[in-house]
């Protein structure tokens, strides 16, 4: 069944193009695209297959489990791994973007790259390095100086250490921030996410180069004063970048939002499969988030990674096994996020509350109220008088707060940020409590606001949370320079070096 909607999801590549659809590995030429008549025509298939993947089989549920909004539901098994940090590669996603994005662009980037008009090659490169970027925040260490060189000759590139991969990228940035766009255009028409508007995708570029400067906040390589001095002076994006929801069809397979398409067509992998996990659900629900409501269907959650439990955790004489769990409401016309609003607004803030600027507060709150509105939200009280009021505190209390807002924020909308943002800050923070110890006191006193470890997979990371993904098979397998696999999945990436699980 999984196999069947990844080739189904495939299809979404191609609703308005004949892009490149061989399922190639990373080392395929770019030069074999020479009968593709024009550069834009190119552009849709890139722009959806990197979107489909973040929200897709590998990130969309990863990292949707393992920042635990969602648990396994006790009636099937399909998550079960995920929820018991067992051994896994998000294979999927690797080979989806290595093969199809990533040769694309630079197709497009051959294609464009002299003459005065550079917005497609503008586009094309903001989308490479965006895709590079996602690649060594999730698996790390990974091959990129020598990919894609495949016609000279280069079959099997070295890896490169994740700290040399963000030097480059970053110098590539700079690079494309320096680009004169005066004279140049790309036909809205082949353009998903910002309609040929290269002012949107120019602060879309700062926008990723901030992401890329904070993501680095815990190494030594971090500079915040710099940081700041570049917010300061950067045009920053103000409209996600995102796929609308407009775009779908939901009467048609292969046409829908990639969630969508999990559940949609008879797979039902939502409502078979996932229920509210407490770790979020309650959280929301203790503060009265109206949020809530927009992301699950119920008033009950379960613990993380509990689903064998027979036992009756809530005392109220059903057990675990046999309760009715909040299910995840996932709508027909979700926007599909690459980088949103909300996103950049809580990055901003935090380099504000580094620099100890009262600023922090107001990027804060429109990080919050950017949250709101995606969801229809208007009432934005929560900011006045409810959980989410600007509490201030030193650097550490303001870190955590904006840091805890963009865990609910990218809820149903970018899971595989949360996780990396996680994994950055350690928040939200975990918690020691042992359920199965002291199931009724577990469910009473609930360490609402952390993280709990799983259940089932108590054990396997000795207490700790994962980290990323073990090495693609599909890179491991083929190519000569790959190195020994991670132990598991708790193996931390180089940028990940604040204390704690």
């Amino acid at each position: 069944m999984k196999r069947k909607l990844l080739i189904i999801l495939s299809a979404i590549f191609l609703l308005f193009t004949n892009g490149c659809s061989d399922y190639l590995d990373i080392n395929h030429d770019p030069n074999a695209l020479a009968e593709v008549p024009s550069a834009k025509a190119l552009l849709p298939a890139t722009q959806m297959g990197i979107a489909n993947n973040l929200m897709g089989w590998d990130f969309g549920f990863g990292g949707g489990f393992w920042v635990e909004y969602w648990t396994q539901a006790y009636t099937a098994s399909q998550f079960k791994s995920l929820c018991e940090y067992l051994p896994q590669e998000f294979n999927t996603s690797y080979q989806s973007l290595a093969s199809q994005p990533l040769p694309d662009l630079e197709y497009i980037k051959a294609d464009t790259r002299v003459g005065s008009n550079k917005g497609y090659y503008f586009v094309a490169e903001v989308l490479s390095i965006f895709t590079w970027q996602v690649i060594t925040d999730v698996w790390g260490d990974m091959p990129y100086s020598e990919t894609l060189k495949g016609a000279e000759g280069v079959l099997h590139p070295k890896q490169d250490k994740q700290e040399d991969i963000y030097a480059d990228l970053l110098k590539r940035i700079d690079n494309l921030l320096a680009v004169d766009l005066s004279e140049s255009s790309i036909d809205g028409t082949y353009d998903y996410i910002y309609k040929g508007d290269l002012d949107k995708w120019y602060q879309f570029a700062s926008a990723l180069k901030l992401k890329l400067m904070i993501r680095l906040s815990e190494t030594s390589l971090y500079d915040n004063t710099k940081t700041l001095s570049f917010i300061q002076n950067a045009s920053l994006l103000t409209s996600s970048a995102k796929i609308p929801g407009t775009i779908w069809e939901d009467d048609k397979e292969g046409k829908r939002h990639p969630m969508r398409e999990f559940q949609q067509g008879g797979a039902s992998y939502f409502s078979t499969n996932v229920i509210a996990c407490k770790t979020f659900f309650d959280y929301l629900s203790t503060n009265e988030d109206p949020r809530l409501s927009k992301l699950f269907s119920g008033s009950k959650a379960a613990f993380f990674g509990d689903f064998d439990s027979k036992q009756d955790s809530d005392g109220n004489g059903t057990t675990d096994d046999k309760e009715t769990y909040a299910t995840v409401v996932f709508g027909a016309n979700m926007d599909l996020m690459l980088m949103s609003d909300w996103e950049v607004y809580f990055y901003m803030a935090e380099v504000y509350a580094r620099a100890g600027s009262a600023q922090a507060k107001d990027f804060y709150e429109a990080g919050v109220k950017a949250s709101l509105t995606q969801h229809g939200i208007t009432d934005f009280k929560i900011l006045e008088t409810g959980y989410a009021k600007w509490t201030g505190g030193n650097t550490e209390a303001q870190i955590k707060q904006i840091a805890m807002q963009k865990w609910v924020a990218n809820c149903n909308y970018q899971h595989l940020e949360s996780f990396l943002e996680r994994n950055r800050t350690k928040y939200p923070s975990v918690s020691e409590i042992d359920i199965v110890a002291d199931r009724a006191g577990a469910w009473i006193n609930f360490p609402v606001g952390n993280l709990t470890i799983s259940v089932r997979g108590r054990a396997l990371l000795g207490g700790n949370l994962p980290a990323s993904p073990l090495y693609p098979s599909s890179y491991r397998d083929r190519n000569n320079n790959a190195p020994s696999q991670k132990p598991n999945v708790g193996v931390k990436v180089w940028w990940n070096q604040k204390q704690g699980k």
